[in-house]
């Protein structure tokens, strides 16, 4: 079963139930390039102790990502001794954008040529990957989020917001308390983005994500400070939800590793997550 970010989210309960009732695991993982070419000072040594080899191994694929897990999850036939039932799903994964993260990685030649060989699809990488983020990556975006700093770092998405912002402050001009607009074809981390942007931007309105778009409504801000710390939408709150979508796959590798099943992963592969 291939999993791709259209199907992520739908697909997690089921997954998290899998691993569960998982007796052990095995996973493959397919990477942009293995290992980077070091400077002489930094080039891994029979004499290196434990920790400066993991440090050198690190460094050496930090330039790279990972763009597909292959995961296998075995659980034994009930009253069949060695028999087992196979669940094996196919997750492509692409580096989370949004907000201050905007990561870069390289291809490696000889690692192309490896998918490349084997039918690897580019386009399910690259426009329909899980986004994923490690555990650097996550308190950085979560300091920017709950504190309030926060920064559109793309200029794509610059431009687009300052396009928002100004047909949102041109309709407010003319709107009355409690009129509202939609912004429609805004989804997925686009739409938690505007919202947050909007309303740290302007105080006399709220946000709400709907099916068709995103819906500004012109609110007082006696209002404006109810809505926030209501129980269904607590802004600290919110902002979690954000976070949650923003980890993505890493949500369920965190799960898998709580689950604590026995499984079969080289150290090398852990070492881009």
């Amino acid at each position: 079963m291939d999993v791709g970010a259209d199907e992520f989210e739908q697909s997690l309960p089921f997954l998290q139930e899998l691993v569960a009732g998982a007796d052990f695991v095995g996973l493959d993982i397919e990477f942009t390039g293995l290992r980077s070419n070091l400077s002489r000072p930094q080039q891994i040594s029979l004499f290196d102790l434990p920790s400066e080899w993991y440090l050198k191994t690190r460094q050496s694929v930090q330039q790279f990502t990972i763009c597909q897990i292959g995961l296998s999850m075995f659980s034994s036939v009930e009253g069949e001794s060695n028999k087992y039932v196979a669940h094996s799903c196919n997750f492509f994964l692409f580096p989370t954008t949004f907000g201050i993260l905007d990561s870069e990685f390289s291809f490696q030649a000889s690692s192309v040529q490896f998918l490349n060989q084997y039918g690897f699809d580019y386009n399910k990488f690259l426009k329909n990957g899980i986004p994923y983020m490690n555990e650097e990556q996550e308190k950085k975006i979560k300091h920017s989020i709950l504190r309030g700093n926060w920064r559109v770092r793309s200029s794509l998405d610059k431009d687009q917001i300052k396009v928002v912002i100004d047909k949102v402050t041109q309709w407010l001009d003319l709107a009355e308390e409690g009129d509202q607009m939609t912004l429609p074809g805004i989804s997925g981390f686009q739409a938690f983005e505007v919202q947050l942007v909007l309303r740290q931007a302007l105080p006399n309105i709220w946000t709400v994500l709907k099916e068709e778009g995103v819906i500004v409504k012109k609110v007082s801000q006696p209002h404006r400070w109810y809505l926030e710390h209501a129980s269904c939408d607590q802004v600290t709150c919110w902002k979690e939800q954000i976070l949650l979508s923003a980890r993505g796959f890493s949500v369920f590798f965190q799960m898998l590793v709580k689950a604590q099943k026995v499984g079969d992963i080289s150290f090398h592969h852990l070492l881009y997550l």
